[in-house]
């Protein structure tokens, strides 16, 4: 089974092209699902139809064409839209509670221990971990997850870690109980699939404009932080060429598109033009299956859309020997502004990107050195080190 999650920065038409993926697939014969986490609750309207919580079938015709090389046949697709609120209400209070009295034994005042099982992004976390369910319940081939704007999906992404890391130290002050070390291993799996290539992908939404190309890479450079793979972006609402349109309608789509070509020209001199499929705009919404059908042919032609049009992804880590030393390659594509901090934290290494942190665990190899300078490059962080010892 395939999952591919599309994540961009708010309005640049991410549920669109996630549920015109998901029609393309179904109508390549494949069992599809599409489910939304988004709070926004636009995945039904993009379907013109009402989504539930639990997987409905998408009502379609006899049989759709579906776009070059893909033969007519009846389209079978289902779609669900999860309400993370309810899933707090219903699953997380009887959790939290044991949360609650472990914190307590363990020598935490009452009102302290109350604050504290109050985990900021649990409705996310509950989100993640019904979408896995729905994937594992279901017949699926391929699960389209539409998430919410970047921002939050980056915080869904990292809670697996972040809250397996808060039970970790909680299990060394005394213990978890048996339904708190379920949902430790719980989230162990979350963070296996998320991190699992063969499986999981992000593909990255983005329009043609500077400050949305900025926010972009810096999300590539938060999902590496967190070994999560990318596998493409989509340039969406490209402006048409106007070719040889008279008048000031036509002035205004060059320029337009000028300013945009000029975008595109910055992602590809950072190395992301194999990476990229673009989408022009339209004149009319995309909202039902035939539009949607009509915008996945224009974004995959006869490719499969599952193909992975990004590079390979870097291993996140891997060492070189040196003359004096070595040298740890960090696999984190940087931008010229962006801000970088390394710290040693025990037998760690701290990076912190434009804010976003991460804890590596450093090899065995290169626990006893001490960082002595780092660069970067094109493939990301390039890190000095030589023996605590050395001069």
């Amino acid at each position: 089974m395939r999952i591919l999650l599309f994540t961009g920065k708010g309005g640049v038409g991410k549920t669109t092209l996630a549920a015109a993926t998901a029609a393309s697939l179904a109508a390549r014969g494949r069992k599809t699902l599409v489910v939304s986490t988004d709070p926004a609750h636009s995945l039904g309207d993009a379907f013109a139809t009402a989504l539930g919580g639990e997987p409905s079938e998408v009502d379609t015709p006899a049989a759709f064409a579906g776009g070059p090389g893909v033969v007519p046949r009846a389209l079978t697709l289902h779609a669900a839209q999860i309400d993370s609120r309810a899933l707090v209400d219903d699953a997380w209070a009887e959790l939290r509670g044991q949360l609650r009295g472990l914190l307590s034994g363990a020598g935490v005042e009452a009102l302290d221990a109350e604050e504290l099982t109050v985990v900021p992004g649990v409705d996310e976390l509950l989100a993640l971990t019904e979408v896995r369910r729905l994937a594992e319940a279901g017949p699926w081939e391929n699960v389209v997850v539409d998430c919410g704007p970047t921002a939050e999906t980056l915080r869904l992404l990292s809670l697996p870690e972040a809250v397996s890391g808060y039970l970790g130290r909680l299990r060394g002050r005394g213990g978890l109980g048996r339904s708190v070390r379920r949902f430790a291993t719980h989230l162990a799996g979350l963070r296996t699939l998320l991190t699992d290539p063969s499986v999981t992908t992000v593909r990255l939404v983005l329009t043609p404009e500077r400050l949305v190309v900025a926010e972009t890479r810096r999300t590539l450079s938060s999902l590496a932080l967190r070994g999560i793979a990318v596998d493409g972006l989509i340039v969406n609402r490209l402006m048409p060429a106007p070719g040889r349109m008279p008048g000031s309608a036509a002035a205004w789509l060059r320029t337009r598109r000028a300013q945009q070509d000029a975008v595109l020209t910055e992602l590809t001199e950072a190395g992301l033009e194999r990476s990229l499929r673009r989408v022009e705009h339209r004149a009319v919404e995309p909202v039902g299956l035939p539009a949607l059908l009509e915008i996945a042919g224009d974004l995959y032609g006869t490719e499969d859309p599952l193909a992975r049009s990004a590079r390979p992804v870097a291993p996140l880590l891997s060492v070189a020997e040196t003359e004096g030393g070595h040298e740890l390659r960090v696999g984190v594509p940087l931008t010229r502004s962006a801000r970088v901090d390394l710290a040693r934290v025990g037998d760690d290494l701290a990076i912190t990107v434009d804010g976003v942190r991460r804890l590596i665990a450093l090899p065995e190899l290169l626990r006893p050195c001490r960082i002595t300078g780092a660069e970067s490059d094109s493939a990301g962080l390039v890190v000095q080190l030589e023996p605590a010892g050395g001069a």
